[in-house]
């Protein structure tokens, strides 16, 4: 027996992260359109920790989708996700319809794309609408920890899932939560908490589009430093086709023509070259591949501008290269 596989007999489900089924223990209405479930291990026991800001990927009929834990990541027995059903046949509308406490679901993870700075004095956490679940988990560490902590969570009427969990933490002494059910209400919100954050602070936000590229306009305005400005994204903004450039596979010398809105991600697996992906849309990070050459332009919004300028990683599922230009791949 290899010293791998003897590894694997003995390995606890407290450190299981590879893909593995998990029962469905409780399904709750949260709202008219958003679900939350919970997940244990068939056999009992407690499931692998995870950071604060972490997510599964589950399968969801034929979708991979990724949904982000609202635990605090300590020692969990069962991890929760809240799903919002989108209405357009995918796997969140899919775990609606299909999902029952008894029932097994496969899982992979917990992943870690949206971490809390470590040493950090104080934390501003702006929630929109379903992106409460990311910041949820921040705020249950926070409190667990003896931290600090202001929520801005922006909400319509009636869709306020998790409020009652995010008021329970103001019980702990340094945990704020201020409330905004309009855009205005919202901006006017932003703006009065970014202004009055104390030293040694990091802003940390999960909402739709709109909301998040107003935090980062009124967090520049308000002069933090973008070292402190953290967001996590569930869907990205529309992208024009780019033009048509050229990608040459460095293991095999290989050349793929890349047209004009088509990706390279999509390029490449239709020339059977595997690249791992799950959200398409430069959001996530798991389709990142390492570059030996080229000029790339960025798309996605999960490298930092240092991990750009630097030019030898890109998120081939929304990045590409300039007209006529080639890109040398190290896949």
């Amino acid at each position: 027996m290899t010293a791998t596989a003897h590894a694997s007999r003995h390995l606890h489900p407290a450190y299981e992260t590879a893909p593995r089924r998990l029962r469905v223990a409780r399904v709750v209405r949260l709202t008219e359109t958003i679900a939350h479930f919970e997940l244990a291990h068939p056999g009992g026991g407690a499931l692998a920790a995870y950071q604060p800001g972490s997510h599964l990927i589950v399968t969801a009929g034929d979708k991979r989708n990724a949904y982000s834990l609202v635990g605090d990541g300590l020692n969990p027995m069962a991890y929760g996700i809240s799903v919002m059903r989108r209405g357009d046949g995918g796997g969140s509308d899919w775990l609606h319809d299909n999902l029952s406490a008894g029932d097994l679901l496969e899982v992979e993870g917990p992943r870690s794309m949206f971490a809390p700075i470590l040493g950090q004095r104080h934390a501003l956490l702006v929630a929109g609408g379903i992106g409460v679940t990311p910041v949820l988990s921040h705020a249950r560490a926070i409190a667990r920890a003896g931290g600090t902590a202001d929520v801005v969570y922006s909400y319509r009427p009636g869709h306020a899932a998790h409020r009652e969990d995010i008021a329970a933490l103001t019980g702990a002494p340094g945990i704020a939560l201020f409330e905004a059910t309009s855009v205005d209400e919202t901006l006017a919100l932003l703006a009065d908490r970014l202004a009055v954050q104390p030293l040694g602070t990091h802003a940390y936000a999960c909402g739709p589009v709109s909301m998040l590229d107003s935090y980062q306009q009124l967090a520049a305005a308000a002069g933090w430093p973008k070292a402190r400005v953290h967001l996590e994204r569930f869907t990205a903004p529309e992208q024009d086709p780019g033009s048509p450039f050229t990608a040459t596979v460095a293991s095999t010398g290989h050349t793929i023509d890349v047209a004009s809105g088509v990706s390279l991600l999509q390029s490449l697996l239709d020339h059977g070259v595997p690249v791992p992906s799950l959200c398409r849309q430069g959001v996530c990070g798991e389709c990142r591949i390492p570059v030996r050459s080229g000029d790339i332009e960025h798309r996605d919004l999960v490298l930092s501008d240092e991990d750009k300028s630097r030019g030898d990683t890109m998120l081939c599922c929304v990045s590409r290269g300039p007209e006529g230009s080639n890109i040398e791949v190290d896949l």
